[in-house]
């Protein structure tokens, strides 16, 4: 015979149901609104493409240079070196490229870990470098990417604030690169390429990947991004071609606020002096690799930014965290490179209360902890009041059961059936109890787990945030045993088994009692970021705390059932 659930057990379903949902998605999609795209030109992966001519102003920075038939080229290839207390970045006369960019406050997931390396070595020897040119011209491109390059000045270890120039001529096509390094994460590229005295549409590059290559799936947390008119647009590596086309470079043909590629909790953004002036051009290459000793193609995403028309122009380039703070600090400010996404009106002051407790308590495990003392006491007087509605709800349990009883002989399609409903709703109605109410701590939890889930998962305060013993990132799931999710699940039994139960059938009580076993196995199951378990854990053990409490000051009694005519048997 079919049962009828409670209101407290509908909403516990539909809240694991819900988190069930919200963690799949965030795995299996990444919303992402491709940015508006012209024709794709027809070109292989060596032929370039930059960014269409326009009406606006030739020069955006930099003077043109002056016609000049004279070779320049330098004899020799040579490493040159740039460093300061954020970056140490490696630098060759091969190409005015760069072939390192190591973030020095950060560290991969290597065994013992390494100092962050957002330039992939591998992609960048087969494919070419950051800071590469893109050109309309595959030979003048191929020319200008393998040229080397005379440099000044000539020392090969410099400290920033330093400035950089490179410059080569064939005689015929000239490029002239000059690299402004300062004590932040921003690098100024003024960039000029003519031929014959007349200047060339051209881009700088991203190629060979960006980011982490260390965690789990690498090439699939890459994606191009781009912002025109305040609006950021997102495109993932599938976006950037396709398995037989991949490397058919797609422009963007709007004037652009800026643009760059990113990963999880890095990225490299390309900005223009004056707003409305980045032009895009993207593309995606495979690249054949090694999958447990088979051969494989893994995507690499790349991009190439320019000024809107022909001739000399002048970018900002900030290659670092996605650090809320250091993004707002740009001009235009980066600060939708962290989506929080549909959840972020929940996100975003979770993380400002975190980041402002974090600045008195050191440990960022320990901030959750108190974060959530710090909730659970603000929710607390709608936990009494909801614990008022369970204690009215219990007192007439009995009552609503014999109801239950002499209806049970009929089906859930019996429209009899819902003539038990309705005497049910009567009864609570005249106890005045709301049958959600008890539901509503709840009810008022799961959207600050779904806020919490999402907040950890893309600010990188949390990641490889410590707490203690062997929780070594609270943005990452529990590692090498989920010790955490285990006591979590016991914590919410017994937080259960203290509450006063409103079901009154023998199978809904025995699905409730599995909920903790579901909650448990679905924490270990799915990526879920022990900092999201702490949290509960805390909120359980806090939670038990004040069930002790109500319990002690405010015991449930029974009411005896009342017969038909509403008095007591």
């Amino acid at each position: 015979m079919s049962k009828e659930l409670s209101p407290q057990l509908r909403a516990l379903l539909a809240g694991l149901l819900s988190l069930i949902v919200v963690v799949g998605w965030t795995m299996l999609y990444k919303p992402a609104k491709p940015a508006p795209q012209a024709p794709a030109a027809q070109t292989t992966s060596q032929a370039p493409a930059t960014p269409a001519p326009s009406t606006a102003p030739a020069a955006e920075a930099a003077a043109p240079a002056p016609l000049s038939a004279e070779t320049k080229a330098a004899a020799q290839e040579q490493t040159i070196v740039i460093e300061n207390d954020l970056y140490r970045v490696e630098l060759l006369s091969r190409g005015g490229v760069v072939r390192s960019w190591q973030l020095k406050k950060y560290f991969d997931d290597n065994k013992p870990p390494r100092v962050l390396d957002v330039v992939h070595p591998d992609a960048g020897r087969q494919f070419d470098w950051p800071f590469s040119l893109a050109l309309d011209d595959p030979q003048l491109e191929s020319a200008a990417n393998s040229a080397l390059y005379v440099t000044a000045p000539g020392g090969t270890t410099l400290h920033a604030p330093a400035e950089i120039r490179f410059e080569w001529s064939d005689g015929h096509l000239a490029v002239t690169k000059r690299l402004k390094f300062d004590s932040s994460y921003v690098v100024q590229v003024e960039t000029s390429v003519t031929q014959d005295g007349k200047p060339l549409a051209a881009a700088l590059a991203w190629r060979g990947g960006f980011g982490d290559t260390t965690v789990y799936a690498p090439a699939e947390r890459v994606q191009v991004f781009s912002s025109a008119a305040g609006k950021l647009q997102m495109l993932p590596y599938k976006n950037l071609g396709t398995p037989d086309q991949p490397a058919q470079r797609q422009r963007v043909p709007v004037n652009l606020d800026y643009a760059g590629i990113e990963d999880q909790y890095f990225a490299a953004a390309f900005l223009s002096p004056r707003q409305g002036a980045v032009a895009l051009t993207h593309w995606r290459l495979d690249r054949d690799v090694q999958v447990e000793g088979k051969p494989a193609k893994e995507p690499v995403a790349e991009m190439a930014a320019g000024g809107v028309a022909p001739g000399p122009f002048a970018l900002r380039v900030y290659v670092g965290p996605k650090d809320y703070d250091e993004l707002k600090s740009l001009t235009p400010p980066l600060t939708d490179l962290i989506q929080f996404g549909w959840m972020e009106i929940i996100a975003y002051p979770l993380f400002r209360l975190l980041e402002w407790l974090h600045g008195y308590v050191a440990n960022y495990g320990w901030a959750i902890v108190l974060m959530t003392v710090l909730i659970n006491m603000v929710l607390f007087p709608l936990k009494v009041k909801s614990w008022r509605s369970m204690q009215r709800m219990q007192k007439v349990a009995p009552e609503v059961k014999a109801i239950q009883e002499r209806y049970k002989k009929y089906s859930m399609r019996d429209p009899r059936k819902q003539q038990m409903n309705q005497e049910v709703m009567a009864l609570y109605k005249r106890e005045g109890i709301n049958p959600m109410g008890g539901c509503l701590p709840m009810l008022l939890q799961m959207p600050i787990w779904f806020g919490l889930y999402r907040m950890l998962g893309v600010t990188i305060e949390l990641r490889h945030a410590p707490w203690i013993l062997w929780i070594h990132d609270l943005s990452a799931r529990e590692q090498p045993f989920p010790f955490l999710a285990i006591v979590m699940a016991l914590t919410m039994y017994i937080m259960q088994k203290m509450t006063p139960t409103t079901a009154t059938d023998p199978m809904q009580q025995r699905m409730m009692n599995m909920m903790p076993l579901m909650f448990a196995g679905m924490f270990i199951i799915f990526p879920v970021s022990s900092g999201l378990v702490l949290y509960i854990l805390t909120s359980n053990l806090v939670g038990i705390a004040q069930q002790w409490y109500l319990n002690r000051t405010s015991p449930v009694t029974v009411a005896a059932p009342r017969g038909k005519n509403g008095k007591k048997k």
